[in-house]
């Protein structure tokens, strides 16, 4: 996804949340600074069925589809489940603020993460990518793109996994660990709608359907 077919649901989300977009813009150059440019090519899954992977209080249920898949994009705490079940992740998708530690050890053991910088992370962004292994760490951002520093669209761990799985060219996208109603508080609950929203336009382009979405699609909103 190009930055300007991404920026209009930014844009929403950056309304609809009243946060500033300068301070995404900092975490981004932060963030630059800090990481030496992953290339993209090693995630490539052209053809490939990929199991996006949340981290909903169910996801043990569901892991005998992500070990189906041909490939693991994986968000948030997710992979403490599969790492606990030799599941094999391909990617960890993390804004750092709960499992960093996990991060840190999947870099060193050879596993990618994508971690993402925006105007509330940039403390963890700061503490912890200087401790990965910087040869698997693919920088991200929700903001405009930059060298070193990439934006495949999303705005949750869980559906910016999904919409880098498609950017790498996925086949197939199934959806393990998720659960839009799981949300503990009013702040989590918004979140989620709009990982909803979000999903449903990328459903949407890939001429796809997700069942996850059922109950959940909102077409009526798209950038």
């Amino acid at each position: 996804m190009q930055f300007h077919e991404w920026e209009p649901a930014y844009e929403a989300i950056l309304r609809d949340f009243g946060y500033d977009r300068a301070g995404d813009e900092a975490a981004r150059e932060e963030l630059a600074a800090l990481v030496s440019g992953f290339d993209v090519s090693r995630l490539d899954v052209t053809g490939e069925t990929v199991a996006v992977v949340g981290a909903a209080p169910d996801l043990a249920d569901d892991l005998a589809d992500v070990a189906a898949a041909d490939r693991a994009f994986v968000a948030s705490t997710a992979a403490d489940v599969c790492r606990e079940h030799g599941i094999d992740i391909d990617v960890h998708v993390t804004d750092l603020d709960k499992n960093p530690g996990t991060s840190r050890a999947l870099t060193e053991a050879g596993t990618p993460v994508a971690a993402h910088a925006h105007g509330d992370n940039r403390d963890l962004a700061a503490a912890w990518v200087p401790e990965f292994d910087d040869d698997y760490v693919l920088g991200t951002t929700q903001a405009r793109p930059v060298d070193g520093v990439r934006n495949f669209g999303g705005f949750t761990d869980g559906d910016r996994a999904a919409f880098l799985a498609d950017a790498m060219g996925a086949e197939s996208l199934v959806f393990a660990g998720w659960d839009f109603a799981a949300a503990s508080n009013a702040a989590k609950r918004r979140k989620l709608r709009w990982a909803a929203r979000l999903l449903s336009w990328l459903e949407a382009r890939r001429d796809e359907t997700y069942p996850i979405l059922d109950g959940y699609r909102d077409l009526d909103w798209l950038p």
